[in-house]
């Protein structure tokens, strides 16, 4: 039997409530809350595959893992926290686990879509600072309908493509900016600046690689209108948040709603926590109970896979 090691299992089973038996019938685990660098290479000693949740594993590092390590299983879609061609270099393959947070990150995205529509947080706040004007005197916040709204979709991948579904089920009008065209209907395909242009609210779901890291930076927002959204689920560094910041300070857009940021975990000192247009949740995407629990289910899908001579989801092969 294979030995696994997970170095950091507490970023899925922060409550407790997660259940790895699945990995016992083709694996023998070992469980880890959080390892530094120190105590990744000890605890990596006599294993086979090791298994991650969003920990950096630098080129220098993987150099040093022993022969016996085979496979990296990112748990989790994005993987660029891997240094992927040190892995390749050591003949260790690296899968991630696609899909198993669509329907919770898309419900997330389209949440933000609702509350920016009828400024909820807005409100509360506003109430919590025993403001209520709302109540005493006529409405003092936008407030408006969702219907035939422009939804602007940057990266139409399964969860991209999950949100387009639940806004046309809404009657807004989605536009999309994607590397290639899909056959998805009753959407337009654009340009990012079209799409910038024209947009009510923008969602970002493409994944973190050198091409979109900072596209959308202070030009990006100068095309936008003054009265649109920015909302981001996908990786914190695909938006430049020093531009980011700016823009909401001058009014050039209205709002963000943000899953993600560039530094994780999140600074408390940054600016963004302190703006009543921002809408900021940490990282929960994908930390919904059914969701992580459906991702070790996957993971003991690929590690089993991977045992079996049929490895899937190999993002170095």
């Amino acid at each position: 039997m294979k030995n696994t090691v997970f170095l950091n299992s507490s970023k899925i089973n922060f409550d407790g409530k997660i259940n790895f038996s699945v990995l016992d019938e083709f694996t023998k685990v070992a469980l880890y809350d959080s390892s530094s660098e120190d105590q990744i290479l000890e605890r990596v000693k006599d294993q086979n595959i090791v298994v991650t949740k969003e920990l950096p594993l630098s080129g220098n590092l993987i150099c040093k893992f022993p022969s016996s390590i085979k496979l990296i299983c990112e748990a989790g879609t994005g993987y660029n926290n891997i240094d992927i061609e040190a892995a390749r270099k050591k003949n260790i393959m690296v899968c991630n686990v696609p899909g198993y947070s669509t329907d919770a990150v898309a419900q997330l995205a389209i949440t933000f879509i609702l509350s920016l529509c009828s400024s909820i947080t807005l409100q509360q706040t506003m109430l919590k600072e025993g403001n209520f004007s709302n109540f005493t005197k006529d409405l003092q916040v936008p407030h408006v309908e969702i219907k035939d709204k422009t939804l602007g979709i940057i990266g139409a991948g399964a969860i991209g493509q999950r949100v387009i579904k639940t806004a046309l089920a809404l009657d807004m009008k989605v536009l999309v900016y994607n590397r290639s065209i899909k056959p998805i209907s009753n959407v337009k395909f654009v340009s990012l600046e079209e799409l910038l242009a024209k947009s009510d609210f923008v969602s970002i779901h493409c994944p973190l690689t050198e091409d979109t890291k900072h596209l959308i930076d202070r030009d990006k927002f100068k095309l936008m209108k003054s009265t649109s959204f920015i909302i981001n689920t996908a990786r914190g560094a695909i938006i430049n948040e020093k531009d980011l910041i700016e823009a909401l300070q001058r009014g050039i857009i209205a709002g963000a709603a943000l899953d993600v940021q560039e530094k994780e975990p999140f600074d408390v000192s940054n600016p963004l926590f302190s703006m009543k247009n921002v809408i900021l949740t940490p990282h929960i995407g994908c930390k919904c109970i059914e969701t992580r629990q459906r991702l070790v289910e996957l993971l003991g899908n690929n590690i089993k896979a991977f045992i079996n001579n049929s490895p899937i989801n190999s993002v170095n092969s």
